[in-house]
């Protein structure tokens, strides 16, 4: 129990007191005071008369005895209060004595515990550094004992080689060793090339060349050597270069079959990442290269030569050239799948279908002049076409006066000329529907080609979306190659396109346009220049 305040060594009056002042004075100064008061009550006894004597002497004993037991009961509340206040000193000090201990065995077990832990941790790093050196000890033999074989195998090709009279490849994957050359890694995995060999040797049939890679030995050879100094790699200590020659082939022939890289890797005897390297690379080449050679839009001197072509087959003047988009079937992207959902292909394949489109724009040799790859394929034609640089460019003025021939999926332009497209159809629309389906032909013929030659493009491409549109390109290119260099093709291989024209929803967007198509179907007529087959 806490005593108050006023008990409190310094601040209590009565311990004041006490300490001033021992039991004996305390009892002295109480008799003195009570004899005081007893001779005063006496005199005045003495003077009041005798009748007050007992009163006084009862009085004066009650008062003695009233006045003892005061003063004892003092003593005994001082003396409580002084025990009190010792035993409160006894438990604090006991208290502190406590927790003095308990403070000094909770720093001893924190130091005991500590010292168990650093102890461990010491033990747990040594481990971890034996495991390294021991690590580091097995690798060290593991690379001396390759070493070893190494040397061993050179040593016994450069025994063998005067003797077997060999000097190309060497034992176990090491080539060029007996000719001086740097060595391959003993690590490489060791693939037969032995078709791609064949392929490549002078004695290989040019029929079989030209089924495997749809054209033939110059035209691949021209391509080789417009490509080397784009794909061209140097040999290095570690391994041989792929040569430019296996490089253009392996992509050709990708391009050419649509097999997988897989089948790609056994037929040249690559590994799969590094075909799939080799056909990117080539295709970027391809586009970088080859593109501003054998695809550009035309100067004034072939526009001319084109606008002859076309009028000499149709009777159109002023046709530059004839457009045709088609769809390349994708497998599902991760993103705005909606976007590339081919609607008009699942109707017709009953199949979910996605695709991004390839708009072009031929000449009548069925060589592009221009190509726009690559927007999804649930855009119509129309909007493929306000899409592309050629809608630009056209709007800029450069095909003024001129003409590109399109389906109905176009809309009539003051530079698009489409056939008439409305069920009831006069004698003369007739007529002029006829010869804009000529000049289609030429269009569609040429993707015919583009998509037979280059079987990848009928398939679901493993290609990611962002590289598609340059391998289309290399794709395109390459046709045009052959095409200009007269390769020809087995009429087996051309695909069969099936259209999906959408009439757009604004077919007509020229007043001028409407007029001068008239005229052009009139003049057809009336000048003999229509199809007769119809008229009779």
């Amino acid at each position: 129990m806490k005593l108050p305040s006023f008990f409190e060594e310094g601040d209590s009056y009565i311990h004041n007191l006490l300490k001033e002042t021992s039991l004996g004075q305390m009892n002295e100064n109480s008799g003195e005071i009570l004899g005081n008061k007893r001779q005063r009550r006496v005199n005045k006894g003495r003077d009041g008369g005798g009748g007050d004597d007992g009163g006084y002497n009862g009085i004066g004993g009650d008062g003695v005895d009233g006045g003892s037991v005061r003063t004892k009961g003092l003593k005994e509340i001082i003396t409580t209060l002084l025990l009190l206040e010792d035993q409160e000193k006894g438990d604090n000090q006991e208290r502190e004595r406590i927790r003095v201990q308990e403070k000094g065995e909770f720093e001893e077990n924190y130091k005991k515990r500590r010292e168990v832990m650093m102890e461990c941790y010491d033990k747990v790093q040594g481990f971890d550094e034996n495991l390294e050196n021991s690590d580091g000890v097995r690798k060290r033999k593991s690379r001396s004992v390759v070493a070893a074989a190494a040397a061993a195998v050179v040593g016994e090709v450069g025994n063998s080689s005067d003797v077997a009279g060999t000097s190309g490849g060497g034992v176990g994957g090491v080539g060029g060793v007996a000719g001086g050359g740097p060595q391959r890694r003993l690590w490489v995995k060791n693939r037969s090339k032995a078709w791609w060999d064949q392929c490549n040797s002078a004695e290989f049939p040019e029929e079989e060349f030209k089924k495997a890679f749809r054209m033939g030995k110059d035209t691949f050879e021209m391509i080789c050597n417009e490509l080397t100094s784009a794909v061209a790699k140097e040999n290095t200590m570690l391994r041989d270069a792929v040569p430019v020659r296996q490089r253009v082939a392996v992509c050709i022939w990708r391009l050419a079959t649509g097999e997988p890289l897989r089948l790609v890797s056994k037929r040249f005897g690559l590994g799969i990442s590094t075909c799939h390297k080799l056909v990117l690379e080539v295709c970027l080449a391809i586009r970088t290269v080859l593109m501003p050679k054998y695809l550009q839009w035309p100067d004034e001197e072939k526009l001319k030569k084109i606008t002859d072509e076309y009028e000499l087959v149709s009777g159109i003047p002023n046709v530059v050239g004839a457009m045709y988009t088609t769809h390349i079937p994708i497998i599902a992207p991760k993103i705005s799948v909606a976007a590339y959902f081919n609607k008009r292909h699942t109707e017709r394949n009953q199949k979910t279908s996605y695709s991004i489109t390839v708009q072009g724009v031929v000449d009548p040799n069925g060589v592009f002049t221009d190509v726009c790859i690559g927007w999804p394929g649930s855009m119509p034609d129309d909007q493929v076409l306000e899409k592309s640089a050629l809608y630009q460019r056209a709007n800029g003025g450069l095909l003024k006066n001129m003409w590109i021939v399109g389906s109905s999926g176009y809309p009539l332009m003051d530079w698009v000329l489409v056939p008439y497209a409305q069920q009831h159809l006069t004698w003369t629309q007739h007529a002029f529907n006829e010869k804009i389906r000529d000049i289609q032909m030429v269009s569609k013929n040429a993707f015919a080609r583009l998509k037979g030659r280059w079987t990848c493009l009928q398939k679901r491409t493993e290609v990611k979306l962002q590289d598609l549109p340059v391998v289309l390109g290399a794709c395109c290119v390459l046709h045009n190659i052959c095409e200009m260099r007269n390769e020809e093709m087995d009429p087996e291989l051309i695909y069969e396109l099936v259209d999906d024209e959408m009439v757009p929803e604004i077919a007509l967007r020229s007043g001028s346009a409407i007029k001068a198509r008239d005229s052009i179907a009139h003049n057809l007529l009336h000048h003999n220049h229509a199809g007769t087959s119809f008229l009779s």
